[in-house]
């Protein structure tokens, strides 16, 4: 049985510029030399103990994996990790689909964060032609061109624009190489719906980002470091657009999801940073872990020297180093990120500190 749908095409869609929106980043960027608020004992602690920690990993060519949640990007903090990985010091930055659109929308135009409040109460939460429209593409087209979910992002706001080929180009590609290559065929003949439903001509189209110096996902691509991506489906505003394609979502994220498995898997003497994400980098750190223990296994090791520092605003009322996994009737057994992080081996340290002064801290002090 077929049940119904929403047709996203009997949207009214608005211009992005009519939105007023709460952070600019010209104002708001937090510059890395910017003084941070003093740290906690234990949190110093830990700090000190991380900075050692990335210093050696990177001395021995092992991967500091930074995962944070959009309000990273929200709250100005591009800067900072833009210097983390120009200064090598972060190999894969990962984040979760709100953290691309706010990223984007910065570089875009300068602008980000809207009432959700207001907008959802007037039907207008996320109904935005130039995030739905050019994110949405930037991922077909990226799919196409065999990237990953944040590259293929990060490509368009470096290039400040996008290649589109020929109707005649995908519908060849897609018959030559239906046989030998049918992942290529079916991204060829996902971009050709959205180039024929949109009209689009052939050729290099421009998109200004006039403020792409403040983006972390175009200085990752200019880097060649990988930011990935991890999105979920109907969880980010870009899914409100008629332009939408899950499929191309699905091969960018797929994509990223296993090159973040891959770092996992080579983490061993490695540094793991989560910071504000309370589910995603969880959720996809158990998955690759287990895959890289899995493939270990098998040739007689194990990764057993991994450390892990986690990040977030909650005071965790248990001792996770001392004392273990709480009891399912204790509340700080439901706290996921300490949770799954402490089940992983390894040494977990848990941090309770803002965002904007653990990672100006932790620059700083390495730059030290």
């Amino acid at each position: 049985m077929s049940h119904p749908k929403l047709d996203r095409s009997q949207l009214r869609i608005r211009r992005l510029e009519c939105r007023p929106s709460k952070v600019e980043i010209v104002r708001d960027a937090v510059p890395p030399e910017t003084e941070p608020r003093a740290l906690s004992f234990a949190a110093s602690e830990a700090l000190a103990e991380c900075v050692a920690k990335i210093r050696a990993a990177r001395l021995a060519g092992h991967p500091v994996m930074l995962a944070f949640g959009a309000h990273t990007i929200k709250n100005g903090l591009a800067p900072v990790l833009i210097e983390l990985i120009e200064q090598g010091w972060v190999t894969l930055l990962a984040t979760n689909g709100a953290g691309i659109i706010h990223d984007w929308e910065f570089a875009f135009q300068g602008l980000s964060s809207e009432d959700v409040r207001a907008n959802v109460d007037q039907g207008q939460f996320g109904i935005w032609e130039e995030t739905g429209f050019y994110l949405n593409l930037a991922l077909v087209v990226g799919a196409y061109e065999g990237l990953g979910y944040g590259e293929s992002v990060g490509k368009m706001i470096e290039s400040e624009g996008l290649d589109i080929p020929t109707r005649e180009h995908l519908v060849k590609t897609a018959r030559e190489q239906a046989e030998t290559n049918p992942d290529l065929a079916a991204s060829a003949l996902d971009l050709l719906s959205i180039v024929q439903m949109r009209d689009l001509a052939p050729g290099f189209l421009s998109i200004p980002h006039p403020y792409k110096s403040y983006s972390a996902q175009a200085a990752a691509y200019r880097l060649n470091i990988p930011f990935t991506a991890h999105p979920m489906i109907g969880h980010d505003i870009i899914y409100n657009h008629p332009v939408n394609h899950g499929a191309a979502i699905g091969r960018a994220a797929l994509r990223d999801f296993l090159t973040f498995a891959d770092q996992v898997h080579r983490l061993e003497g490695g540094v793991y940073l989560s910071v504000g994400s309370a589910v995603m980098s969880p959720m996809i750190f158990e998955k690759s872990l287990s895959m890289s223990q899995n493939l270990e296994l098998q040739e007689g090791r194990k990764i057993t020297n991994h450390h892990m520092v986690i990040v977030d605003l909650a005071e965790s009322s248990w001792n996770w180093q001392q004392d273990g996994e709480p009891p399912a009737d204790t509340p700080a057994y439901y706290l996921r990120y300490c949770k799954t992080f402490s089940r992983m081996g390894g040494t977990m340290r848990y941090v309770s500190a803002h965002n904007r002064d653990f990672l100006l801290t932790l620059l700083q002090a390495l730059k030290s």
